[in-house]
């Protein structure tokens, strides 16, 4: 996690109607108050990190690197936007519909793109979807990351359109959000909290599902959700990192590193250390 909130957006109008943001953060959340108008739709790209949404609605929905999730203002206005690991870079493309309707860019109506057609699709619910990484999203978004300043905006245009134009030949089967209830995920939290603050002790499932009175099936589905990855195996590379840090910053003996990082052996501490780190821990902290 990083020790210093940071935010920065950087919103550019592509066209009249048409914006999008760069967004940089470096904090757990970021509360947002804005127009809870259906007919403006959002389109998120994670790039690093993950960020999800605590809807005014009372459910959560999260995503990670590579994944566009899109909704209509309607849904996310009132709501808390969580940064699970502390870190989240991101695109947002956000489409006035209510204005494109009556003024439609010249190239958008030549390239026979219907917006009522990805109006009736994906703002007129209260559903959010979800495109998990593919080919076509990263063909769109991956460029807009590394434009020298004179061509952001026309690839803006260009990637603006292109979006519509996928998003329009969308036909069945839409990619609806795992969505889960607030309280679910701000248990989930909860539970991150314990395991990482006690890294020297090893909790089952079964005893973080008593201790939390949340379901073992649940707890499994909602962590990987909000975090990205297993329990086991989060907390495997949560732990590790952790000792990789003791190792640069102290002068603690390994076996001391792997004790309170939950491990009882140093043979095993230092398998696992290099299953995750590529190096023995003995090499690591010569390194420093």
């Amino acid at each position: 996690m990083y020790s210093h909130d940071y935010e920065h957006q950087n919103v550019i109008k592509v066209y009249p109607g048409i914006y999008a943001s760069y967004n940089y953060y470096t904090q757990n959340q970021k509360i947002f108050h804005h127009g809870a108008n259906p007919l403006t739709m959002e389109v998120n790209h994670c790039h690093y990190g993950r960020t999800g949404w605590n809807f005014s609605n009372g459910t959560s929905i999260y995503m990670g690197e590579g994944d566009v999730t899109l909704h209509s203002a309607a849904l996310c206005a009132d709501s808390i936007m969580k940064f699970p690991l502390g870190s989240y870079q991101g695109i947002t493309f956000v489409y006035d519909f209510d204005y494109l309707f009556q003024n439609t860019p010249d190239i958008i109506q030549s390239a026979d793109i219907s917006l009522h057609k990805i109006v009736e699709m994906f703002c007129k619910t209260d559903s959010s979807f979800t495109y998990n990484p593919c080919e076509q999203i990263e063909q769109i978004f991956s460029p807009l990351y590394h434009l020298p300043e004179g061509l952001q905006l026309p690839y803006l245009k260009l990637k603006s359109q292109e979006l519509l134009l996928f998003l329009s030949n969308q036909t069945q089967n839409l990619p609806t959000s795992p969505v889960y209830h607030s309280d679910i995920t701000d248990t989930i939290r909860e539970v991150h909290s314990l395991l990482t603050e006690h890294l020297e002790t090893r909790y089952t499932i079964e005893e973080l599902s008593s201790k939390f009175l949340i379901n073992t099936s649940t707890l499994k589905d909602a962590f990987k959700a909000v975090y990205g990855a297993p329990i086991a195996t989060y907390m495997k590379e949560y732990r590790l990192r952790h000792a990789a840090r003791l190792l640069r910053h102290t002068e603690d003996g390994i076996l001391d590193i792997a004790a309170s990082v939950g491990y009882k052996t140093q043979s095993k501490f230092t398998k696992a250390f290099k299953e995750v780190m590529g190096i023995l821990p003995s090499e690591y902290r010569k390194q420093r």
